[in-house]
């Protein structure tokens, strides 16, 4: 003779699944039972100046006049924006692998480590030289990129 298919663990998963939809079902039948003792509820839902939800209505003497040119939709023109100019970060090599070509900076005043490769050199470097260098996002982080000895 064969034995069943069905294990302890899919009768289990099964008795919870009906226990899940017997419940759900109770709620349901719970929320409209409740709706016909209250058929009203809440007409209107307003936000008041602190941004709340009520159900009376503002006060029309806090509203504020804004004026629609001082609204600035999008990002400046670049002319407009002031331009950062990136400052050299002084640090120490940590880590420096020239066979792969990457490496490991660690910054002298926050201590914190950025990725180097060797694309961002300008000079070759080897561990515990001193460095300044700047910072560019890379798809990980934060990357020193234009590294020179000091």
């Amino acid at each position: 003779m064969a034995k069943s298919q069905v294990t302890y663990n899919k009768i289990e998963k099964e008795k919870k699944r009906l226990k899940k939809r017997e419940e759900k079902q109770k709620k349901k039948e719970a929320r409209k039972a409740e709706a016909k003792e209250n058929p009203k509820g809440i007409q209107f839902a307003y936000v008041d100046h602190n941004g709340n939800l009520t159900d009376t209505p503002p006060d029309p003497q806090l509203k504020e006049q804004v004026d629609l040119e001082s609204i600035e939709v999008g990002i400046p023109k670049k002319e407009e924006r002031e331009e950062e100019e990136p400052a050299a970060k002084e640090g120490k090599v940590s880590f420096f692998d020239t066979s792969k070509g990457f490496g490991f900076i660690l910054d002298s005043i926050n201590q914190e480590k950025y990725f180097v490769h060797v694309s961002g050199l300008l000079e070759p470097i080897a561990e515990n030289d001193k460095v300044t260098y700047e910072l560019e996002r890379g798809p990980k982080g934060m990357n020193a990129v234009r590294v020179k000895k000091l």
